[in-house]
């Protein structure tokens, strides 16, 4: 599947959007650790979501790739 310039325009912008959220969210969950008493009930659902977004920046990674012939 070839995407047209507009298609991995938007591909690309909203891979950005997510690796800025990915980096906010690893940037407030070393705040909570680091400032004790953390919640953890919090933290774990930060860490879930984190997780989420990095699964979703290699979709739309692998979807700006090239396909590679068999």
């Amino acid at each position: 599947m070839t995407l047209s310039d507009d298609e991995a325009g938007i591909i690309r912008g909203r891979l950005h959007e997510l690796e800025v959220e990915h980096r906010d969210l690893d940037l407030v969950i070393e705040h909570l650790t680091a400032n004790p008493p953390p919640d953890q009930l919090l933290v774990r659902r930060l860490k879930k979501r984190k997780l989420q977004l990095k699964d979703r920046i290699r979709l739309l990674e692998d979807m700006l790739l090239p396909d590679m012939p068999a």
